[in-house]
């Protein structure tokens, strides 16, 4: 939710330009390991709005960005991932194959509320509540800053696991 201010009577108008600049995609993994201080790895990706291009992260962009994060973890990775159909498609299906140290488990169909990084986009577009972008260039920028600073606070990244119910320490046997 955002506020302004007016004098009484009269309605606020903030008039915008950015119709038909691009938009901002983010990719983004939370990372958590038992006993250490998790992590958030993010891509950002600029649409322009040109014709031909694509509008969203592809598969191989998703893939790239898992091998990375593979390399700097420098362990298997456990990927919990919603439903998007880039994640699901045939193609995506053959890249996880290909990788023996990725095991990927779905989530529900809808089920925002058991996704650690849903809590991190509201909270990262909180920050940019009340924020008039220039542009998709300027709109980018305040997006790096706004996740550099999520990155910058591990104890919310182990809230944002915390909100979905989720735990990392099994449970004890009965």
């Amino acid at each position: 939710m955002s506020k302004t201010w007016a004098r009484r009577g009269h309605t606020p108008v903030v008039e915008v330009c950015g119709k038909g600049s691009g938009r901002v995609s983010i990719a983004g993994l939370v990372c958590l390991k038992p006993g250490q201080r998790g992590r958030l790895m993010w891509r950002t990706r600029l649409h322009r709005g040109r014709r031909g291009e694509r509008g969203s992260f592809s598969e191989d962009d998703y893939i790239a960005f898992l091998d990375q994060a593979h390399q700097r973890l420098h362990a298997p990775i456990l990927l919990i991932w919603d439903n998007l159909n880039t994640h699901v498609s045939h193609r995506m299906h053959a890249l996880i194959a290909a990788r023996p140290w990725l095991t990927v488990i779905r989530l529900p169909a809808y089920a925002p509320d058991l996704n650690p990084t849903e809590g991190i986009w509201r909270w990262m577009k909180r920050g940019l509540t009340n924020t008039a972008a220039r542009g998709v260039d300027h709109l980018a920028q305040l997006v790096k800053r706004r996740l550099r600073a999520c990155q910058q606070q591990t104890d919310l990244l182990a809230g944002f696991l915390a909100s979905t119910g989720m735990t990392l320490e099994p449970e004890p046997p009965r």
